[in-house]
């Protein structure tokens, strides 16, 4: 048996090495409080979880589903879009469904990517962005994410020559690991930016509901003129906490989702027909329930923030996404270091920031996927243990 080459330089999903650790740690009998992957705690709304047992129930709805996306979820997903961001979309050529959002994002290279052209990406950003430019043969440009530009890419700094061999550009906010959000002004930079370079611009906006304090969270397709260059992701994961549901879509440039679609229909089937009536009713849910979901992630956000304040660890100020973004304290060699220090000796586990790209070192990302009383021994265990530390004390 021989392994295809592509496969060599390709490691294991971080996250999956990351669960390996925690998971040795409570073989050990460690009591581990997981903060490191963002997979939500939650419930899906219980009229939801309803409306997929009327659904399984009916046996017209266990043969294969289209692979598009049945008509009523692609027009709820249109309707969607106009109420929240005023955006009209085209069910039947701008909207296509995805069996989670990762599975679309993974085909943009295979449908736009050659040998030997470049797809521009976020540093640190969502793993999935990198990878299957790889497995395709395409390279990789990283573009920096920095605290003093508020996370947001420097596109003058891009030589001329990456620019010639570019295909595609990947932003993605409220962002993932920073939490920074972009102003409709920066995403019309953006899209400028594409055009310009006949680039096509995918944009990841699976955080668009998960803002508060008056933050805004745009569609990049409210930039007039963005379905020219531009696509977006959304997933009900994050959104109405159906992650393990597999619920996404992919709308905007038609030309774009015809492609994408053309890899998909080839590559798998669609979303089990009772999933996608949930999910039509999940698109539909008011906003004051997406504002009660929300208000769920700024408590718990605020006692890990309280205690970052009381250790002196900066954290990057943003209120949106269900992480926190921050620095490593002083005395730690690495990001990865003070990950795997923690996890080992308090039992709390976080992200090296480098899980994210050579940008994230110094920093790790903490995910707000517990409740407010887990949150606040995890970081009690914290504290306790760098001050420990400070004083050449066990920490316990």
């Amino acid at each position: 048996m021989k392994v295809a080459q592509r496969l060599q330089g390709l490691s294991t999903y971080v996250f999956a090495e990351i669960g390996k650790k925690a998971q040795a740690c409570k073989a050990q009998g460690i009591d581990v409080i997981r903060l490191d992957i963002g997979n939500p705690d939650l419930m899906p709304p219980q009229e939801i979880i309803d409306v997929l047992e009327t659904a399984v129930r009916r046996p017209d709805m266990h043969g294969y589903p289209s692979f598009y996306g049945a008509p009523a979820f692609r027009s709820a997903v249109v309707a969607y879009y106009q109420r929240r961001f005023g955006v009209t979309l085209d069910p039947e050529t701008e909207v296509l469904a995805l069996i989670g959002s990762k599975e679309g994002i993974h085909h943009v290279p295979t449908a736009f990517v050659d040998p030997g052209t470049v797809v521009l990406v976020p540093d640190p950003c969502y793993p999935t962005y990198r990878m299957p430019t790889l497995l395709v043969g395409g390279e990789l440009y990283t573009m920096p994410l920095r605290k003093e530009n508020d996370f947001f890419p420097d596109f003058g700094a891009i030589p001329a020559e990456i620019l010639e061999r570019a295909r595609v550009l990947w932003l993605n906010y409220p962002n993932n690991p920073t939490s920074a959000v972009a102003s409709l002004e920066m995403l019309a930079e953006a899209v400028a930016f594409a055009r310009r370079h006949d680039l096509l611009l995918a944009y990841d906006n699976p955080y668009s509901e998960i803002v508060w304090n008056g933050a805004q969270a745009p569609s990049v397709l409210q930039v007039p003129g963005a379905k020219e260059v531009a696509i977006e992701f959304n997933s009900l994961s994050k959104m109405v906490n159906m992650a393990g549901w597999r619920v996404g879509m992919v709308v905007g440039n038609a030309e774009a989702v015809g492609a994408i679609a053309r890899i998909k229909t080839n590559a798998d089937t669609g979303i089990f027909n009772p999933l996608q009536e949930a999910a039509v009713a999940a698109l539909q849910l008011p906003d004051s329930w997406h504002k009660e979901h929300t208000e769920v992630y700024r408590r718990r956000r605020n006692v890990v923030t309280r205690a970052l304040d009381r250790m002196n660890i900066w954290y990057a100020p943003y209120a949106a996404t269900l992480y926190v973004w921050l620095e490593i304290p002083q005395g730690f060699e690495s990001s990865g270091a003070f990950a795997s220090a923690m996890l080992e000796q308090t039992g709390v586990s976080v992200s090296p920031g480098t899980a994210f790209g050579p940008s994230g070192e110094g920093y790790v990302r903490l995910s707000l996927v517990c409740s407010e009383e887990r949150l606040e021994e995890g970081m009690e265990r914290w504290e306790r243990w760098l001050a420990g530390k400070s004083f050449g004390m066990d920490w316990k």
